[in-house]
């Protein structure tokens, strides 16, 4: 498959760089960062919520962060909570299961961004598929992102991290 549909042809109509780097197979966007040999903050993971409405949204953050939940529900001025598997089947029926793109206005999907993956000059993320990622620069993934909210949605899970740890306020997926 290699890039999903979807994916590919918003990249096409906003005339956007990337490369694809091959990996083994791999689950997971650690994992996946681990296996194509990428730094675990320049991968971009996407955790889709949904609010009691049932409008979803998509929250791109580095791999090795948490989403700080709270912090994303007073930005949207909305209780949230995952979307389930199934829906996330009908969402991005393009994709291999558990390989979401991290790229949310491809699939006219409101996108909060957590800041930190603007201070990296390379940021990876999945294509749709298990065997490869996408590599943009800096400029090409903010021209992606430039609609959506920004803000400070997500915390290191490193040790000495104040956020480590199983608080409830946090949802880790991996």
């Amino acid at each position: 498959m290699t890039i999903a549909y979807h994916v590919r042809t918003f990249l096409n109509e906003l005339n956007i760089r990337y490369d694809i780097v091959h990996h083994p197979y791999s689950e997971g966007a650690i994992q996946t960062a681990i296996s194509a040999q990428i730094p675990l903050a320049n991968m971009a993971k996407a955790i889709i919520l949904q609010d009691h409405d049932g409008h979803c949204l998509m929250a791109v953050i580095p791999s090795n962060h948490k989403l700080k939940v709270r912090a994303l529900e007073k930005l949207t001025q909305r209780g949230l909570h995952l979307a389930s598997e199934s829906l996330l089947f009908d969402i991005f029926d393009d994709c291999e299961p558990g390989a979401i793109p991290a790229i949310g206005p491809a699939y006219r999907m409101e996108t909060y961004l957590d800041e930190e993956l603007l201070s990296h000059p390379d940021i990876y993320l999945e294509c749709g598929d298990h065997q490869n990622v996408m590599h943009l620069g800096k400029e090409q993934f903010s021209q992606l992102m430039v609609n959506a909210k920004k803000g400070q949605i997500s915390a290191s899970m490193q040790p000495d991290s104040p956020y480590h740890g199983t608080d409830p306020r946090f949802i880790w997926t991996h």
